[in-house]
């Protein structure tokens, strides 16, 4: 018997349907036949999201998404998962009001590059991610592992193409080819390797766009779900925060 995975997605929504199929796909390949994932999904308005945001109110979107996760858990959600990198923010004060393990998304990534055995990560994701010490803290402190961040200029311009295309369907080659520059600096910097830090920037850059290894948070997180479903997740490979 499977366990109901909790999703608070819409953060984008672009990247909850990556969530939604990887986690059905893992399920299904695993089991065989018509087997899907028992999914509990909520997904927000992002426009509130955004707003709080760029207002810097963390407390309101820390208060707002554990009411949602709590509403999850009643509902028979045995984890929660947040669809999105930036909102790990505030990760450790849903956790803290959940009876149940939120699966941390930095945990999960950090947990496959240490598997990999790299060190100096190349980080891409909103600024709030790149720029805040929550993300970078816990790499280094929890890991060991040293998170190579882009110039100013080419955080802005990750940044503006999260927003302003990905969170809206828009895939440009243009911009494609300024993030493969972007990457490129950041090897030459020492990274060893890339990390996915949106949820979204998958739909632009894959595998196929570095000689980088690719490490795509979204994906990794999905599949951490899967493994949590199915009693097949690691604790020694993956903290999960849960209150006691």
């Amino acid at each position: 018997m499977q366990r109901t995975i909790g999703l608070i997605g819409g953060m984008s929504w672009e990247s909850t349907a990556i969530y939604y199929k990887e986690i059905n796909e893992i399920v299904r390949q695993r089991r065989g036949g018509l087997a899907s994932a028992d999914i509990l999904l909520r997904s927000v308005d992002f426009g509130y999201i955004v707003t709080l945001q760029k207002a810097g109110d963390w407390r309101q979107a820390a208060a707002y998404l554990t009411r949602i996760a709590r509403q999850l858990v009643e509902a028979g959600a045995s984890c929660i998962l947040i669809c999105t990198n930036t909102m790990h923010v505030i990760a450790d004060i849903v956790a803290a009001e959940l009876g149940v393990p939120l699966i941390h998304i930095v945990d999960v990534t950090a947990a496959a590059l240490l598997a990999a055995s790299f060190k100096r990560p190349l980080l891409l994701a909103t600024r709030y991610t790149m720029e805040q010490p929550f993300y970078c803290d816990r790499l280094r402190q929890r890991f060991g592992l040293s998170a190579v961040i882009p110039a100013e200029n080419e955080r802005i311009r990750i940044h503006d193409v999260i927003f302003d295309e990905l969170c809206c369907g828009v895939i440009s080659d243009q911009s494609r080819q300024e993030f493969i520059d972007i990457i490129a600096r950041g090897r030459a910097r020492g990274a060893d390797a890339l990390i996915l830090g949106c949820t979204e920037i998958g739909l632009l850059i894959g595998p196929e766009h570095t000689e980088f290894l690719v490490f795509d948070s979204a994906r990794l997180h999905a599949r951490a779900a899967a493994d949590f479903a199915e009693g097949k997740l690691s604790l020694g490979a993956v903290s999960i925060n849960a209150r006691r």
